[in-house]
């Protein structure tokens, strides 16, 4: 793969990851993802991220669009979002072990499993991708 296609990877997922963002508090306010049984601090936690997911997700998109640019402000930016995808992956993570969100159904151990690994992979592959 040339160089130039490599450099193309990271925004691009930047972007995608953002508007997965969005995508999930679209669907979690209209369609309900919520598990079928959660438990009773369920909501509160969850009402607690729009805000700083929304605020990631521009974040990301910025960082992906500066970086394919070309712009030195898009690493900038990169890092910072690198940062808060990790944080929001292991706060997710620990909320969702102690709480027994993995184990209320196959489709949430998949979802969620596969959303809290995204974000902390994909936050240290940023940095491992700047410092390299």
């Amino acid at each position: 793969m040339s160089s130039d296609k490599k450099d193309r990877i990271i925004p691009i997922l930047e972007i995608v990851t953002a508007a997965g963002l969005i995508l999930f508090w679209i669907g979690f306010f209209t369609v309900g993802l919520a598990p079928e049984n959660p438990p009773e601090c369920y909501f509160a936690y969850e009402h607690a991220f729009p805000l700083p997911d929304i605020c990631l997700a521009f974040l990301l998109l910025a960082a992906g669009v500066l970086l394919l640019r070309q712009n030195p402000l898009g690493r900038t930016l990169s890092l910072i979002a690198a940062g808060a995808l990790v944080f929001l992956g292991l706060l997710d993570f620990s909320f969702n072990l102690q709480n027994g969100i993995y184990l209320a159904s196959a489709i949430d151990l998949v979802m969620n499993a596969f959303i809290n690994a995204w974000c902390v992979a994909f936050g240290l592959i940023i940095v491992w991708r700047n410092f390299k």
